[in-house]
């Protein structure tokens, strides 16, 4: 048996992740991304498939990963995670953005320091892809705490607006699916997260 809410307590850090096609830069939220090896310092990244910037690393090769703040205000989290990159450019208008130096972006606002990585070989792990990296640069930015997942949900996000429709929120960004029942293969049009992660409104 596996209780999914227990996979909650892995601790988290939240990042926003970079990648460019061309002259088209663009970028996610990302949860799963770690050093896994000290010699050389390997990095692991896993990106949903239905990102659009899963696509485009897959293409290119190449990220850049910003290491979000305390600090991080929720319209970070609306800009790249909650539209999708294949209909509007995530960094149009956006002024706190520099770029590494392989010609990636990262954020200069409400991010302690970023770390650029070159694939080295992928994985399919279902609604995943895991990409094992080698860490090209990696810079310092400040020495504000970083966002884990535990302080976005506590802190960060907002409260779900109370509502009397019927049907399923999404835990993760408060989409509500009106209806019954909400289907096992249910994917969240916002946030791209599964069925398991919606609570039945009540």
């Amino acid at each position: 048996m596996i209780n999914m809410e227990t996979l909650y307590q892995i601790g988290y850090g939240l990042f926003v992740v970079s990648t460019r096609d061309g002259k088209k830069d663009n970028g996610c939220i990302v949860n799963a991304f770690q050093q896994v090896a000290l010699t050389p310092p390997w990095l692991c990244l896993s990106i949903s498939k239905l990102d659009y910037t899963c696509e485009l690393i897959q293409k290119t090769g190449e990220f850049c990963a910003s290491i979000l703040t305390e600090s991080t205000p929720f319209d970070i989290f609306r800009r790249f995670g909650f539209q999708s990159g294949r209909t509007l450019n995530k960094f149009a208008n956006f002024p706190d953005k520099k770029r590494a130096e392989n010609g990636l972006l990262y954020l200069t606002k409400d991010c302690n320091g970023y770390i650029c990585g070159k694939v080295r070989e992928e994985r399919d792990c279902g609604s995943h892809i895991v990409f094992l990296c080698d860490t090209t640069e990696a810079q310092t930015l400040s020495s504000e705490p970083s966002l884990t997942y535990a302080y976005y949900f506590k802190h960060t996000k907002p409260a779900p607006p109370k509502t009397k429709t019927k049907g399923y929120r999404c835990k993760i960004c408060g989409f509500v699916y009106e209806g019954e029942p909400l289907p096992d293969d249910y994917i969240c049009p916002i946030c791209k997260h599964p069925a398991s992660d919606f609570e039945k409104i009540e």
